[in-house]
């Protein structure tokens, strides 16, 4: 019951045209490799932008700075009168 013979895939494919046009499925085609080929680009693109350390060394550690709301919290131990 399925599309298993060459005669139900002639009928669909003229029905196809029939609905479409040549040109339409065409111009579809042509959407779907572009789109395909902008896919792999924006691949290759993420992969480049984030390269990786070597493995035998180790990043510096990022200084740690207490905040709140964006803003460095001043430490009042520093403000006390000696």
């Amino acid at each position: 019951m399925g599309f298993s013979g060459i005669g139900h895939w002639v009928i669909l494919a003229i029905v196809v045209l029939v609905l479409f046009g040549r040109g339409r499925i065409s111009e579809m085609m042509g959407d779907f490799g572009k789109g395909i080929s902008s896919f792999k680009k924006g691949l290759a693109e993420g992969e480049e932008v984030k390269p990786q350390p070597p493995a035998g060394q180790i990043p510096p550690p990022a200084s740690v700075e207490p905040k709140l709301n964006g803003e460095p919290i001043a430490d009042p131990s520093a403000n006390k009168p000696q």
